[in-house]
């Protein structure tokens, strides 16, 4: 019996048979099925996000018939036979059957080719190597990819070792799926060839790393993938120094027990040591993007120390001083720290109180300073921070004359 998914939505959308009909104009019928991550999603019922295409039409060829029916086409990797398609704002991503001509275990020189089994043989994994028509007849020329996702096996295509060779990327990729779709014992075979190249992950580009392992950190729970990567020898490659697996593990439990959505970048700061230094350099190496490195390091600060026990006062001053998302992570932290799921309750209460207050504006400005007799200078910030100290420490006085007499005590006693 032929596997079939059936006509999907994603299918049969009028953008997606737009895209199909033009391809297949030019290229003839089943000239351009449905591949990758949607075709394996729907085979074990996960939301599909991206659609992709795969083709025996050249990027040219492709090309030309998309826009002759009116789709717009990016070239976003000619070089390796991809394009993107256009229809009515919906992207679909268009690749050329391919094969691998030369490879260095970084990038690849292809051939395009006709041959739907000689593209699948140069994919990753069995799950990703599946095809659909468009009335959802499944093409599987691996012959395990429909079994493997359904039992959710992480195997090579062929030889572990060979597709490790052409790509190392994929040894972060295999850990990435496993955190995502793996079910079971893992492959025992693609582990040991993980574990023999481990080294070469470093010969890839930081941002290729970073993607990939931000990806595998986002799954819901990643705690087996990432114990393996450490055991494999991967982890310390990608991270290397003293890492925090049982603060990274706490957390994963806490964001899964609680309901809290998961958080890729936190758990990569639950990872890394509390050094802020650290956390500086190990964003530098993974080349994460400015809003990302400015997380982990506020995240890494050590004070002020959270604790469960601190009163709504201490909460209000350390939300102050921190901001409502750093205040988030460090007490997220301090909760997967702690480990003790009998005060889970205080921790998840200091959240809900910090995210549920507004601090008010500080009432001075360095106007009020000048008047008050201080001379334009360094001075006028140095007394505007003591009073705002002040201020903070009297719980966010709503009292501005306080303030004022407050602020002339200060100037007094500096400026005489």
């Amino acid at each position: 019996m032929t596997d079939t998914i059936g006509e999907r939505p994603w299918m049969t959308t009028p953008e997606a048979r737009r895209v199909m009909d033009a391809l297949e104009a030019a290229g003839g019928p089943d000239s351009a099925r449905f591949v990758g991550g949607c075709v394996r999603n729907a085979v074990i019922g996960r939301p599909i996000s991206d659609v992709d295409i795969a083709t025996t039409l050249t990027p040219d060829a492709a090309t030309k018939a998309l826009e002759a029916a009116g789709v717009k086409v990016v070239p976003t990797g000619v070089e390796h036979g991809t394009v993107t398609a256009v229809a009515d704002g919906k992207p679909y991503e268009v690749t050329t059957l391919r094969r691998d001509v030369e490879t260095d275990g970084r990038r690849a020189v292809v051939a395009f080719t006709t041959d739907w089994r000689e593209d699948a043989e140069r994919r990753d994994f069995t799950l990703n190597s599946l095809y659909a028509r468009r009335d959802g007849t499944l093409y599987d020329p691996t012959g395990h990819g429909v079994a493997d996702a359904r039992a959710g096996r992480i195997v090579f295509v062929g030889d572990a070792e060979m597709r490790l060779r052409e790509d190392y990327l994929r040894s972060l990729r295999f850990f990435r799926f496993l955190a995502w779709y793996g079910k079971g014992e893992p492959d025992a075979a693609a582990l040991a060839a993980i574990a023999k190249y481990k080294d070469q992950v470093s010969t890839l580009a930081a941002e290729r790393i970073s993607a990939e392992l931000l990806k595998l950190l986002a799954a819901d729970d990643p705690r087996e993938a990432v114990r393996l990567m450490a055991e494999t020898g991967v982890l310390a490659v990608v991270l290397p120094g003293p890492l925090n697996l049982a603060r990274f593990e706490g957390l994963v439990a806490i964001e899964s027990e609680q309901l809290f959505e998961a958080d890729a970048v936190l758990r990569l700061a639950a990872l890394l040591p509390q050094d802020q230094i650290a956390a500086t350099g190990m964003s530098e190496r993974l080349r994460l993007s400015n809003a990302d490195r400015d997380r982990l390091v506020a995240a890494a600060a050590p004070t002020p120390k959270l604790k469960s026990w601190m009163s709504p006062r201490e909460i209000r001053r350390a939300v102050y001083r921190l901001g409502h998302g750093a205040f988030r992570d460090r007490a997220k932290l301090a909760w997967a720290e702690a480990n003790r799921t009998a005060v889970g309750p205080q921790w998840r209460g200091m959240i809900a109180l910090a995210e549920g207050w507004q601090a008010p504006a500080f009432p001075l400005t360095g106007e009020d300073v000048l008047k008050s007799g201080v001379p334009k200078g360094p001075l006028v910030g140095q007394v505007l921070r003591e009073v705002e100290d002040w201020w903070v420490d009297h719980d966010f006085l709503d009292d501005k004359m306080s303030a004022i007499e407050k602020l002339k005590a200060i100037a007094q006693g500096m400026v005489y």
